[in-house]
């Protein structure tokens, strides 16, 4: 019987041992050693389509990350539900560093203030990295347009209400609630006509059936600079050097007003620190290279950057800037 009971006892011993190696083998798992990451190539989704705004600016920061790190940055298009699609995909990704989001104003902040079955909640689901950039909205309009700047268009709206109708891309689009924005400071009242992107707008500008439109800046300066259409303010904090001439919001008798498409990188909730560390420190120098800085100043952004806790407070700043403006128009889906 002894023999037997010393028998069960190193069994027993065995088994132990067995079980702690295994749930340390599973912390290890669970738990990725940042000191050898990246070991492999990462994902970064962006959740819209290639040869976007944020395609092209996910592109320029993931080859400088790939050249910094050793590792190849992959970029997934992941386009669909206003970004939604492609953000959800990284919130339910592993937290290993290995899934990373270049995410933009909607679904890191707005979209959560308008959708109704969101499948994630960006100030719970994501680790925030670095504010990459900010595109100010501008605001245009037709090239016979009775104003031509933004102090005289809330001077001639306020005396032709409801006269004028501006074209927005998209319902709940940055375009649409800063138009909102726009009525609610200046107390002007404009029509409101919706489409699926900003080619169609310019059109329609050129064209003269609309007589207004906000939008992030990019796509519209060319037909600005050949005077197609007219701008009359960039709602930015200060004037941009491809549009020198164009005054911002608030040098146009709306102080502080400001409405910008910003872009920032994410991760999902839970990513070890020092992983987020070195992946804020590959962006903030990325941001602070010429190559940077040459293609921003071509989309007409601003470079940002900054810590990750300063990212989480903007993320912040931005949804309570934002939620009375959206539900006050009631925009849903």
């Amino acid at each position: 019987m002894q023999t037997i009971s010393r028998s069960l006892e190193s069994l027993a011993a065995i088994v132990v041992v067995f079980v702690v190696a295994f749930l340390g083998h599973q912390a290890a798992v669970a738990q990725p050693d940042a000191r050898a990451w990246p070991a492999r190539p990462v994902t970064m989704i962006v959740p819209f389509a290639a040869g976007t705004t944020s395609d092209i600016v996910a592109r320029g920061l993931a080859q400088y990350i790939t050249d910094t790190l050793g590792q190849p940055v992959v970029i997934d298009n992941r386009g669909g539900a206003g970004g939604n699609i492609g953000a959800a995909a990284v919130a339910r990704a592993p937290q290993d560093g290995y899934t990373l989001l270049l995410a933009t104003t909607g679904p890191a902040a707005t979209n959560k203030l308008m959708y109704q079955n969101i499948p994630f909640d960006p100030e719970k689901d994501f680790a925030p990295i670095a504010l990459v950039g900010k595109s100010p909205i501008l605001m245009t309009a037709r090239a016979d347009a009775p104003f031509s700047t933004l102090k005289e268009f809330i001077a001639y709206t306020g005396a032709h209400p409801d006269s004028l109708n501006g074209g927005f891309p998209g319902n709940g689009t940055l375009g649409h609630v800063t138009g909102v924005l726009l009525q609610n400071t200046a107390g002007i009242k404009f029509g409101y006509v919706q489409y699926r992107g900003s080619a169609a707008i310019i059109t329609d500008l050129i064209g003269k059936n609309i007589d207004i439109a906000m939008d992030s800046m990019a796509a519209y300066v060319p037909t600005v600079q050949s005077g197609q259409i007219k701008a009359l303010a960039i709602a930015g904090a200060q004037r941009w050097s491809k549009l020198p001439n164009v005054m911002t919001a608030s040098e146009s008798g709306l102080p502080g007003f400001e409405a910008t498409v910003w872009y920032a990188l994410l991760a999902p909730a839970g990513t070890p620190a020092d992983i987020i560390a070195k992946l804020n420190a590959a962006a903030n120098a990325y941001l602070k290279s010429d190559k940077a800085k040459s293609l921003f100043d071509d989309l007409g952004m601003q470079p940002a950057g900054g810590t990750p806790q300063d990212l989480k407070e903007f993320m912040a700043s931005e949804v309570q800037k934002w939620s009375p403006i959206i539900k006050a128009a009631n925009i849903s889906f």
